[in-house]
């Protein structure tokens, strides 16, 4: 069967227009649409109190787009209002591509995660980079303040069905690849990057830092 990606000579056939493709995927539910709140009800809100992992999607000026895993234990997300949540930034590599892309263009996409749970929470909005606030206080964790933080005006927000979570069997471990299997950080950069250190001794100065530095 032919793939409905691929014309019946084996070029590449690409969608460029919403007409096109709703002509393909179908039109949207109407149940589908409102559920979209556009703010943080009680449900939101209990859904990033149990979630220790949320991806913060941005994009520069220039249409580059970025992807980060934020990692706080639960509740380290601070939802100030209906319409207000703060993600700490915590000690990382210093490209700080998502806060450069903030401060270039706000709008934003979170997706937070709750393990075991095949359900998702979506959440889009305008965000800024913010050095000081009355509740970076309420962010410190063993005794460390985050030097900044990404306050987020949320403008949508809804949850997204588990379908994805059970096509990729994500919670599964008896679905999970052979850890062996795959090379280490530390092998992967000494190949990609040439460098004259050992991958074992990458990876041993890798794990220093992520035991030592993560706040």
């Amino acid at each position: 069967m032919t793939s409905p990606n691929i014309g019946e000579t084996g070029q590449i056939v690409t969608v460029t227009s919403e007409e096109e493709l709703r002509r393909i995927t179908g039109e949207v539910t109407d149940v589908v649409l409102r559920k979209d709140i556009g703010h943080l009800d009680g449900h939101a809100r209990d859904f990033i109190a149990a979630s220790p992992f949320v991806l913060l999607a941005t994009s520069g000026p220039d249409g580059t787009c970025d992807v980060s895993p934020r990692g706080e234990e639960p509740g380290g997300v601070l939802v100030l209002d209906d319409h207000t949540l703060v993600i700490p930034d915590r000690p990382g590599n210093r490209r700080a591509d998502s806060l450069r892309n903030i401060v270039a263009n706000p709008n934003v996409g979170l997706l937070f995660v709750v393990p075991g749970t095949e359900e998702t929470l979506r959440v889009n909005g305008r965000a800024r980079v913010v050095s000081q606030a009355p509740y970076m206080e309420r962010l410190r964790v063993r005794g460390k303040l985050p030097t900044l933080a990404v306050s987020v005006e949320v403008r949508e927000c809804f949850f997204h069905c588990s379908k994805a979570f059970r096509r990729s069997a994500l919670w599964q471990p008896e679905r999970w690849p052979d850890r062996e299997s795959l090379p280490t950080l530390g092998r992967i950069l000494k190949d990609q990057l040439d460098l004259e250190w050992s991958a074992k001794l990458i990876d041993d100065d890798l794990s220093i830092d992520a035991r030592e530095n993560l706040y």
